[in-house]
């Protein structure tokens, strides 16, 4: 029986050299200088699937797939002669073996030689970067998804750093602001605000990273303003948010060109502004009216009322007269308020349609005016309201300011139905007026018109120059009404 005091025999250097080789977490395989396997640990084994026992005195490119083979014996051959290798363990160059299935999978490897008596060895050392290349293609394809979302938002999206530095910049931004990624990346974002709006928003992504509390939502109403590449300047709509990241703050804004929106509030203030401006015109017209007509004629028959009570005994044959005149006077009053009546809602209009109606202004306004005016129109033409009304109303308005201001002999009124809106034209030979000329501030003539046509949803255009008359023309969709 062995002694067991005897001591034990210590590992030889080739044992603990092959112990450390097999302990490796990455594979590690030696050629000799024909390249055929003479040590090939078991990291090797786990990667490539071959067994120790059968690569060993195998030829390396059975580890290698069949395009590469040819490019790494070159390499080979280059690095015994100079001892320089452009592979090595973590750099960005990735290499591709060969498991025993035939499968292919990228390695990351680092290759050093040694001379020994019998001739050179080539050792590589390789690990197993399937993960991490899968990892990075994955990485790169949400970034490009990324991208792609990025890109294909309405809004501008930028992103800017802690120094306010552009790091992300995407095609809508491009679209809104005139300048392209490349030419804005890594600069400040001074360049995309007007000057006197730099500092004040500087400061204020300053207390937003430091209180994460921010006064600007998109769609609150707050309209902050941007500078474009030509200098111009824009009204938008924006957002913040912040983010931590590895390199420190990124602060993202979301913004929106809102010139349009702005345009259109400018407009409908206007708008309303000479609305309420014709409205009270008309309303100064009815009262005028009523004052001059109706109180005066009612004023004027209180007194012959209170002279007929005085009179009406000692003086009948005056007080008949009196009351002749009265009679004439109550006639005038009735035709006066039934006139007025008229030109608030003809019954005309409600009694017998929109031809008829019209037909009824265009004589109206012959026996006021004296001009000669033609009507051209379908009597069979019927409209449902509101577009009965507007069309009725823009008639008038249009005569009304042919009376006024025109000076005409002439006036024609052509009315056209189509499948989807009604066509108007009035024109008349009058004196005629520059339409680029400002507009004296009581001239609601023209306002009226468009007032009513932009509540109609349509669309008027008025075409003069002086001395060559004037023409309006208006279009008026009408929607079907559904059964």
């Amino acid at each position: 029986m062995p002694d067991a005091t005897a001591p034990i025999a210590e590992p030889t250097a080739a044992v603990r050299l092959e112990a450390l080789l097999d302990s490796a977490m990455d594979a590690i395989i030696t050629v000799d200088a024909a390249q055929t396997i003479v040590l090939y640990n078991r990291a090797a084994e786990r990667i490539f699937g071959w067994p120790a026992r059968e690569a060993l005195g195998m030829p390396l490119d059975r580890l290698i797939p069949d395009r590469f083979r040819t490019a790494h014996a070159g390499h080979m051959r280059e690095f015994g002669a100079t001892g320089v290798s452009s592979r090595r363990m973590s750099g960005s160059t990735v290499v591709y073996g060969r498991r025993a299935t035939g499968e292919e999978f990228p390695v990351d490897a680092s290759i050093s030689q040694l001379d020994t008596p019998e001739g050179k060895l080539f050792t590589v050392i390789l690990r197993d970067v399937t993960e991490r290349v899968r990892a990075q293609h994955e990485q790169g394809r949400l970034a490009a998804r990324l991208a792609g979302l990025l890109d294909s938002a309405m809004d501008g999206i930028i992103t800017i750093d802690a120094d306010q530095r552009i790091v992300m910049y995407n095609r809508a931004a491009e679209r809104i602001f005139g300048w392209r990624q490349d030419e804005v990346m890594g600069r400040s974002l001074d360049v995309l605000l007007p000057e006197r709006d730099r500092g004040r928003h500087g400061a204020h992504v300053r207390q937003f990273g430091a209180t994460g509390v921010t006064s600007r939502r998109m769609g609150d109403g707050t309209v902050i303003h941007g500078l474009r590449r030509s200098g111009e300047e824009f009204p938008m709509d924006a957002s913040i948010s912040q983010l931590d990241s590895a390199e420190g703050k990124l602060y993202t804004v979301i913004l929106r060109d809102v010139t349009d929106r702005v345009r259109a509030q400018h407009d409908l203030a206007v708008f309303a502004s000479q609305a309420s401006a014709i409205r009270e015109q008309e309303k100064s017209r009815v009262a005028r009216e009523l004052h001059d007509e109706l109180a005066q004629s009612l004023t004027a028959m209180k007194m012959d009322a209170i002279w007929l009570k005085d009179h009406l005994r000692a003086d009948p044959s005056g007080a008949a007269a009196k009351l002749d005149a009265m009679l004439a006077m109550l006639d005038a009053s009735v035709a006066a308020t039934r006139r007025i009546a008229a030109d608030l809602r003809p019954l005309v209009l409600d009694d017998l349609g929109l031809v008829p109606a019209i037909e009824w202004l265009v004589q109206n306004f012959t026996s006021r005016s004296g001009v000669a005016c033609t009507l051209d129109a379908d009597e069979e033409m019927e409209l449902g309201e509101p577009f009965a009304t507007t069309v009725f109303r823009m008639v008038q308005e249009s005569l009304a300011n042919v009376a006024k201001h025109a000076r005409a002999t002439r006036v024609s009124v052509a009315l056209l139905r189509t499948a989807d809106a009604v066509r108007l034209e009035v024109r008349d030979d009058g004196i005629g007026f520059d339409t680029s000329a400002p507009r004296k501030s009581a001239s609601l003539g023209l306002a009226g018109l468009r007032e009513r046509a932009q509540l109609a949803r349509g669309s008027v255009e008025i075409l003069s120059s002086p001395g060559q008359g004037t023409r309006v023309r208006a279009v008026i969709p009408i929607v079907q009404e559904q059964p």
